[in-house]
């Protein structure tokens, strides 16, 4: 996956809160109301709030953290992430994992969510089964003067809630990308290797953007 599409990749997981209709788990509220009331929230927050658009991390993590991040199973697309390695670390590696993992995607779309502005999202009709456990909803984000970048989000139905733990762009998988990298890193340097790698990425963004 290249950075370019990885980085449409990463703006467009608010995509996911566009609505979508035809599948409710029982008792829960319905994935097309909850989706509904995100994504106003989130999009209008983010194209009318000055700070934001000027690029304030703190500000932007903070939205990140209370609008999205509920609704990723990050241990999940972690253990995909870092493949047949995850078998071999033991439960406080798991645990770093995930924690270094998450605050590398999170830092990296809240980079990304500050570049929204003309983007425009449209839901292709759902193909799964609506009693299905695991769905793939297809999205296209249209950009201006750009071709549609096809987006596919993989959920699975966990109690009453659906959690994303996959984001296909262009036909790449978001964790598929990152577990040849991860492999490496484990074959090289072993868990703790891929641990301290992923620190170090997430203390360099952190830098980038100042320190926030």
């Amino acid at each position: 996956m290249t950075k370019k599409l990885f980085t449409c990749c990463l703006l467009a997981l608010s995509a996911f809160f566009a609505p979508v209709t035809g599948f409710a788990a029982a008792g829960a509220q319905a994935p097309d109301e909850l989706v509904r009331k995100v994504t106003n929230e989130v999009l209008t927050i983010v194209r009318s709030d000055k700070a934001i658009q000027a690029g304030d991390f703190h500000k932007t993590l903070a939205l990140v953290d209370e609008k999205v991040l509920p609704h990723f199973d990050f241990r999940r697309m972690t253990s995909l992430a870092v493949g047949p390695g995850w078998r071999s670390a033991n439960p406080e590696q798991q645990e770093r994992l995930i924690a270094a993992f998450r605050i590398l995607l999170v830092r990296t779309y809240s980079n990304a969510l500050t570049k929204f502005r003309d983007q425009t999202i449209e839901f292709k009709p759902l193909r799964d089964n609506p009693a299905d456990k695991r769905i793939r909803v297809s999205t296209e984000v249209r950009q201006p003067g750009a071709q549609p970048i096809p987006i596919d989000y993989a959920l699975e139905q966990t109690g009453q809630d659906w959690k994303v733990f996959d984001v296909i762009v262009s036909g790449a998988s978001l964790v598929t990308n990152y577990r040849g990298e991860f492999a490496g890193e484990v074959n090289a340097k072993g868990i703790e290797g891929l641990i301290a790698s992923l620190e170090a990425k997430n203390k360099s963004l952190e830098a980038e953007q100042g320190g926030k």
